[in-house]
C-alpha cells in the first residue's frame, strides 16, 4: 500500500495520456467492448459503484515505471465512482482510486498478436485483476486458443475457467459468446449473461420484447371482445327466437 509521502511524487492525472495511441486493427476492437459498455448501462444504470472503460490507460505501480500504463481494450472496476470528482476520466490512476484494481480486464486479439496469452496475462496478474477474458474469434486457430477464454486470479495465479458463459459471482455477471438476433450484419460479440446462462437482453430489445407483449394483449383482447360480440349476438338470436315462438302460441290459443 502506498504512503500518502509516496503519492505525491507520482504524477498527477493531467500529466498522464488516456491511452498509448496505438490504433485498433480491426473493427472488433471497438465493436465488442463498446456493446459491453452500453449494455452494462442500461443493466446498472441505477448504480453508481462501477466503471467501464473501452481503450483507457491504467496507470499503476507494479510495473517498472508508473507513467507507462497497461491499456485493456476494455476494464470494469467496482467499488468507485461512475464519475471521478464529478467528472469524466481522461485515464486510471490506481493511487487517485484508492488502489482499487480493475476485477476484469478485456483484451480483443489482433492481427498483430499483442501477447495476451502471455506478457499481459502476466502483468494483469501482478496488476491483481481478478478476471481476465481475452476474446479471440478471427484467430483463435493461429494461435492455439479457443476463441474466448477466462481466467480467474488465484494463489498460484491465474486459472483458465471452464464452460462458456463463465459466472463470474463477485460480479454477479456471466460473460460469453452470442450473435445478436437483431443486428442486421449477424456478427458475433461478447455479452453478459444471467447465472442461469441466459444472456441479458439490451435495452432495444427488452423494448422489443414489452411491444410484442402488449401486441399480443392487445390480440387476445381484441379476440375476447369479439367473442363476447358474437356471444351477444347469440343471445339475442335466442332471445329473439323465443319471443317469437311465444308470440307463435299466443295466436294459437
Amino acid at each position: 500500500m502506498l504512503s500518502a509521502d509516496d503519492i505525491k511524487t507520482l504524477p498527477p492525472s493531467h500529466e498522464l495520456p488516456c491511452s498509448d495511441d496505438i490504433p485498433v486493427d480491426n473493427e472488433d476492437q471497438n465493436f465488442v467492448p463498446n456493446y459491453l459498455l452500453f449494455l452494462l448501462e442500461y443493466l446498472w444504470k441505477q448504480r453508481q459503484d462501477w466503471y467501464f472503460a473501452v481503450d483507457m490507460a491504467i496507470y499503476h505501480t507494479t510495473g517498472p515505471n508508473p507513467r507507462v500504463p497497461i491499456v485493456p481494450d476494455a476494464f470494469l472496476s467496482l467499488g468507485v465512482p461512475r464519475q471521478k470528482d464529478g467528472q469524466s476520466r481522461n485515464s486510471y490512476i490506481l493511487w487517485e482510486e484508492d488502489n482499487i484494481a480493475p476485477v476484469l480486464a478485456l483484451e480483443v486479439v489482433s492481427q498483430t498478436p499483442g501477447g495476451e496469452y502471455d506478457k499481459k496475462l502476466k502483468s494483469y496478474a501482478k496488476l491483481g485483476v481478478l478476471y481476465y477474458a481475452i476474446y479471440n474469434a478471427r484467430f483463435s486457430q493461429r494461435d492455439g486458443h479457443q476463441p474466448l477464454e477466462v481466467y480467474k486470479l488465484g494463489k498460484t495465479g491465474y486459472q483458465l475457467q471452464p464452460g462458456e458463459p463463465c459466472w463470474m459471482p463477485e460480479l454477479g455477471l456471466g460473460i460469453g459468446r452470442c450473435a445478436l438476433p437483431d443486428d442486421p450484419l449477424e456478427r458475433e460479440t461478447l455479452s453478459w449473461f444471467d447465472a442461469g446462462g441466459d444472456r441479458f437482453l439490451n435495452e432495444a430489445e427488452v423494448k422489443d420484447q414489452q411491444l410484442q407483449l402488449e401486441r399480443q394483449q392487445a390480440a387476445l383482447e381484441s379476440q375476447r371482445a369479439e367473442a363476447e360480440r358474437e356471444q351477444a349476438a347469440l343471445e339475442r338470436q335466442r332471445a329473439e327466437r323465443l319471443a317469437q315462438r311465444l308470440r307463435e302460441l299466443g295466436e294459437e290459443v
